[in-house]
C-alpha cells in the first residue's frame, strides 16, 4: 500500500470518541492507538474520549473483559464543548459513540465514523434469536448519519453498500514492520524457540478467543504437529476444557507477541466475521505465511501475495501454506504503512473551516450558559410542577 502524496496541511483539533481503547487489546484499538500517536507527531491536537477516562462503566454482557460507559453523555458533552474539536470521528456504535452522535446531531456538527467489525454478525453469535435484519437497520442508521464511513477494505465497502450504507471510504491498516520482523524467529527447536517442546509444524492463532472469532473451526481441524492460541477472551476457559491437546498461551504483548508469530510455521485465520485482520499481516510481517477462508479481510490481503492461501476448506489451505516462501510474507507485508494509513484517515475526515469550527463553539458555549441560567432553571421547574398539579407525568 504506497502512501499517498499528501499536501501540507494545517494543523487540526480532532476529537476521537471510542468504546473500544486500552486497556483493552485487540486490532481495533491498535489501529486507532498508531493513527491517533502519528497525527500528534504531525502536529495534530488529537483528544480521546474512552471508557478509561474515569467513567462508572460496566461490562459487555456475555463479554466481560469489554467495559462500557452508558452515563456518560453528559461529560462527553463537557469535553466536546471544552475541546471544540475542528473534526470529529466516532469509532464505534457503543454507548460513547451514540452520546457523540446524538451530540453532533443536535448541534449540526458534521463527524465521521468508521466500521471495524460485522456488528451484526457478532451479536448474532452470542444471541441467535435476534434477527440481524434489525441489528443492520441500527448500525446502517448510525453511520449513514455521519459524512463518511470509514471501512477496512473495498470488499467490505461492497458488502456494506449491498445493505444500504452511504458515503463509504476505504481505510487500509498498517503493520510495525519493526516489531513484527522475520529476525524475531528462532530456529525451530532451539531454546530460544518459544515452540521449543511442541511438535512442528506449529499452526498458531492469534487474537480474542471468543466465540464470533470462530477459533473451533481451526481447533477441529485434523493437521499434523501442533495447534497453538495465542490471547485470552470470554471463550478461553471452554475451549482449554474441550481441546486438551491444544497450547493455549494466554495474551502475549511486543516482543513476545512478535515471537509468537515469528516460530510459528503457519497462522491461521478462521474468523468470518472481521473485516480486515489486522494480525494477518503481522503474522505475513514475521515472515510466517496465512490460513484463511476467502471472506472479506482476507480476500482484499492475500490473493496474488504468494504469502497465504485461501480455501473454504481450511485444512487445505493450512497445509498449503506450510510450502510457502517465508521471504515473500515478509515482502507482503511491507506494503502496508502506517503512515499512509494515517494519510487516508485524515484524507476521510470533515473539518470545518476554523473559523465556522470557532464561530459553531461559542454559539453552543452561549447556548449552554442560556439553559444554565437561574431564570431558564425556573421556567423548568415551573413546567414541572404545571404538569405534576395537572396529573401528568413529570419529565425527567
Amino acid at each position: 500500500m504506497a502512501a499517498p502524496v499528501q499536501e501540507a496541511v494545517r494543523a487540526v483539533k480532532i476529537l476521537l470518541v471510542t468504546d473500544a481503547w486500552h486497556p483493552q487489546m485487540n486490532g481495533v484499538v491498535r489501529t486507532l492507538d498508531k493513527t491517533v500517536t502519528i497525527l500528534r507527531q504531525r502536529g495534530h491536537e488529537v483528544e480521546v474520549i474512552a471508557p478509561s477516562d474515569g467513567y462508572w462503566t460496566m461490562p459487555l454482557p456475555t463479554y466481560p473483559d469489554i467495559r462500557l460507559a452508558p452515563f456518560a453523555k453528559g461529560d462527553v458533552e463537557r469535553r466536546m464543548v471544552g475541546f471544540a474539536p475542528e473534526a470529529v470521528h466516532i469509532a464505534t456504535e457503543g454507548p460513547l459513540g451514540q452520546a457523540a452522535r446524538s451530540l453532533c446531531l443536535r448541534w449540526g456538527m458534521p463527524f465521521t465514523t468508521s466500521y471495524h467489525t460485522k456488528f451484526p454478525e457478532y451479536i448474532k453469535a452470542r444471541l441467535p434469536v435476534l434477527p440481524m435484519a434489525a441489528t443492520y437497520k441500527f448500525v446502517r442508521d448510525f453511520h449513514n448519519s455521519g459524512g463518511r464511513t470509514m471501512v477496512t477494505t473495498p470488499s467490505m465497502a461492497e458488502f456494506l453498500e449491498s445493505k444500504g450504507f452511504t458515503g463509504l471510504g476505504v481505510w487500509a491498516r498498517g503493520v510495525e514492520t519493526d516489531l513484527f520482523h522475520p529476525d524475531k524467529r528462532s530456529e525451530p527447536g532451539s531454546e530460544t524457540d518459544v515452540f521449543e517442546d511442541l511438535p512442528r509444524p506449529v499452526f498458531v492463532n492469534v487474537g480474542r478467543v471468543a466465540v464470533e472469532k470462530n477459533i473451533e473451526a481451526f481447533l477441529e481441524l485434523d493437521l499434523p504437529g501442533s495447534k497453538v492460541v495465542v490471547g485470552d477472551g470470554p471463550q478461553l476457559d471452554e475451549l482449554k476444557r474441550r481441546y486438551p491437546g491444544v497450547t493455549f498461551t494466554g495474551a502475549k504483548f511486543g516482543e513476545d507477541l512478535a515471537r509468537h508469530f515469528a516460530d510459528a510455521d503457519v497462522f491461521v485465520f478462521p474468523s468470518k466475521t472481521d473485516t480486515f485482520g489486522l494480525v494477518i499481516i503481522e503474522a505475513m510481517a514475521t515472515g510466517t505465511p496465512v490460513a484463511a477462508y476467502p471472506v472479506s479481510g482476507p480476500i482484499d490481503i492475500i490473493p496474488g501475495s504468494n504469502a497465504g492461501v485461501l480455501d473454504e476448506d481450511l485444512k487445505t489451505a493450512c497445509l498449503a501454506a506450510l510450502a510457502l516462501s517465508r521471504a515473500d510474507a515478509r515482502a507482503h507485508a511491507e506494503q502496508y504503512s502506517w503512515d499512509a494509513a494515517a494519510d487516508i484517515f485524515f484524507g476521510h475526515l470533515t473539518p470545518e473551516y476554523e473559523p465556522v469550527a470557532r464561530k459553531r463553539w461559542r454559539r453552543i458555549r452561549r447556548l449552554g450558559k442560556i439553559a444554565g441560567s437561574p431564570a431558564h432553571v425556573a421556567r423548568r421547574e415551573s413546567r414541572k410542577l404545571w404538569r405534576l398539579v395537572r396529573g401528568k407525568s413529570v419529565p425527567h
